[in-house]
């Protein structure tokens, strides 16, 4: 399990992450995590800051695939962090969520939190954290089977905010969980979802920040991986016109 290099410069570093990987270091983590990966293949100057978590300037679920932004320098480090906390970074995330989101365009702005009666949980909770998600659907699919046809929506995401798991409480939250999402869509309702869906389908698939050498604007791009794409040639297109 190895990540994909996007991009490279002299201050930052930008992968694409595979699904199944942890990015951070963790006792409970026994596998290679990017933290890991990262310290094993590169000499990057902000080793030496050890609170700097090698680079990592923000997090992805290990089930979620996409873009990751590395920092080589502390300075770069602390530009990327200035820019996330400005909410200059914008971050674009695909997604396949059950049934048909109504309307088909929107904005989902409710505070999230650690549950304070499972503290290893997080969800909505008033007086929590300050979120936003906005979406668009990209299109609605089926999924026929011998018992029944369940209508799926493929969605683009553009949280404002950056949150744990704040794009799939969000979705829960408007009756709309992620496919294959073991916290938030219910236990029985992802066992069934991973028969055919083999994780979490959520994909972090585009990014623009300011380079912190010079403030020239990046883009970057990250492709359906395959195992998702798999996944959306078992359903069948929804045909809405009259």
């Amino acid at each position: 399990m190895v990540p994909k290099i996007l991009f490279e410069d002299n201050a930052v570093l930008v992968i694409d992450k595979p699904a199944g990987m942890v990015v951070n270091d963790a006792a409970s983590v026994k596998d290679q995590t990017v933290q890991g990966w990262v310290a094993a293949n590169f000499q990057f100057s902000i080793f030496n800051f050890q609170e700097c978590r090698n680079g990592i300037v923000h997090r992805l679920d290990k089930e979620t695939s996409g873009i990751l932004l590395i920092a080589k320098t502390k300075e770069a480090f602390e530009e990327l962090q200035r820019q996330f906390k400005e909410r200059e970074v914008e971050k674009t995330y695909v997604a396949l969520a059950h049934g048909r989101v109504e309307p088909g365009s929107g904005t989902i702005s409710v505070s999230v939190g650690r549950l304070p009666w499972n503290r290893e949980r997080f969800g909505v909770l008033p007086g929590g954290r300050e979120a936003e998600t906005r979406y668009v659907v990209l299109s609605v699919k089926n999924k026929v089977t011998c018992k029944n046809t369940e209508e799926l929506s493929l969605l683009e995401l553009y949280p404002k905010t950056g949150r744990t798991h704040q794009i799939r409480i969000h979705l829960k939250h408007i009756g709309h969980p992620i496919v294959g999402d073991e916290f938030y869509a219910g236990r029985k309702t992802a066992r069934n979802d991973r028969k055919w869906c083999p994780r979490l389908f959520l994909h972090a698939a585009k990014i623009s920040f300011k380079s912190p050498k010079d403030g020239t604007g990046i883009q970057l791009e990250s492709t359906l991986p395959e195992d998702l794409q798999k996944v959306l040639g078992m359903l069948d297109e929804v045909d809405d016109r009259d």
